[in-house]
């Protein structure tokens, strides 16, 4: 699930170039360090156009001022920036805590990346439990919701359900707020109503089934088969966490308050609620639908761009290639043979846009991917964000609290009549 206006979701490609300037200040060194790196191979440069000077990739910069230590990158102006430990993004990778992301999530669980994320220890074989009380909770409320509602409306009041049921929940200590986000996580995917009651294999009974396991159900009608659950679970363990996006920043700023890791999540799932950051999944599944009905990508991209409608699951922001989840997603569903005439209809929509402009598949196309070939609800991709995330908000919640309260105040730039300006006059009725 990419962020529109923040993670991705663009129609064209906005990597940030630097000049030598600007790259030399970035980096806290003269310019003629700049091309001394380039000499050594730690940065890359492009000519600029009419070949005067080099212009230089942002985030390679960055990466660059990470590992060397020196000055910490600078922000945009009027943007907001603070150091984080948790998420590098590069221009073609990402990593968690140095780790390379899309290796971590191909080869450990989902619950293990977590726990990797928030503590820096890989932990084989731990699973999440849901507490009874809780969980009760969270499913009576649910329950309690019109039919119509969406997963995220479900997910919300989960939320507040759990934390409602947790009188401990104001304990901001770590290990306190680590053990609320163990239970929590399994607490809203049991919560979600279930569409079918066959969860596949049966566990060997000494410890609770992994996470996508218990989600699988709740996704699709279909029974869960091995490869398939992989695939999700690699998918939990991509979506994980993905540096400040929107809603990543909004639960700093409710941490940055104080507020208790339910209200952190909370916050998250609200960003969730808006259209740029939360539904590109659910278009893209809808999208591949239609090519599949129709037999090809090009009258569906044809009637989407003649409507002014993007194209969804192409474009990110932050990446000038293939986004590495996609990619790596699409990999993993290349060998499930269900799977082929969706990602065909996949690759025949971003080979048909690329006629137009070079735009690359995001993760919300490989997300469509997967919910289109497993018979998924049309929302299963935002779920499946929603959730993921929760893990990754607990881990910059972590490091918020270790900061100063309160620290994320920007001032208001006053653009109101100047005053002092005479009471108003009261409107007759």
């Amino acid at each position: 699930m990419t962020d529109q206006a923040g993670e991705g979701g663009f129609n064209e490609p906005l990597a940030q170039r630097l000049t030598t300037r600007e790259t030399a200040d970035r980096l806290g060194v003269k310019p003629e360090t700049v091309y001394a790196y380039v000499s050594r191979g730690q940065l890359s440069s492009n000519r600029a156009p009419g070949g005067r000077g080099s212009t230089f990739d942002a985030a390679e910069v960055d990466a660059l001022a990470r590992r060397t230590g020196r000055r910490e990158p600078t922000a945009p102006a009027g943007a907001l920036s603070f150091p984080t430990g948790v998420t590098l993004i590069g221009s073609d990778r990402y990593f968690f805590r140095g780790v390379d992301a899309t290796e971590l999530a191909r080869r450990h669980a989902y619950e293990e990346v977590a726990e990797w994320l928030w503590t820096g220890e890989l932990r084989p074989s731990v699973r999440f439990t849901a507490p009874a009380e809780a969980l009760a909770a969270a499913r009576r409320a649910v329950g309690a919701l019109p039919p119509h509602c969406g997963s995220t409306d479900r997910l919300r009041v989960a939320v507040v359900a759990a934390a409602a049921a947790d009188p401990l929940r104001f304990d901001l200590s770590r290990e306190a707020v680590l053990g609320g986000a163990r239970s929590l996580i399994p607490t809203l995917a049991a919560a979600l109503p279930t569409v079918t009651e066959d969860v596949g294999e049966a566990t060997d009974g000494t410890a609770p089934p992994r996470l996508a396991r218990q989600l699988w159900p709740k996704l699709t009608g279909r029974p869960a088969d091995e490869a398939s659950l992989a695939v999700l679970d690699t998918a939990l363990g991509l979506l994980i966490d993905h540096d400040l996006a929107a809603s990543t920043l909004a639960a700093r700023v409710a941490a940055s308050a104080r507020a208790h890791p339910y209200a952190v999540v909370s916050a998250g799932l609200g960003v969730l609620e808006g259209p740029l950051h939360g539904a590109a999944s659910g278009l893209a599944h809808r999208m591949l639908t239609e090519v599949l009905e129709r037999g090809g990508a090009a009258p569906v991209v044809a009637d989407h761009l003649r409507t002014g409608r993007r194209v969804p699951g192409l474009g990110h922001r932050l990446y000038t290639g293939e986004d590495p989840r996609a990619r790596t997603l699409f990999e993993l569903l290349a060998e499930i043979p269900q799977a082929a005439p969706a990602l065909a209809a996949a690759r025949d929509v971003v080979a048909t846009t690329a006629r137009h402009t070079p735009l690359h598949a995001n993760v919300d196309l490989a997300l469509a991917v997967l919910s289109v070939s497993s018979g998924m609800v049309v929302e299963a991709g935002e779920t499946v964000f929603a959730i993921s995330r929760t893990a990754g908000w607990i881990a910059h919640a972590l490091e918020e609290y270790g900061e100063r309260p309160l620290r994320m105040r920007p001032s208001g730039q006053y653009t109101g009549p100047q005053p002092p300006q005479p009471l108003p006059t009261a409107v007759s009725q």
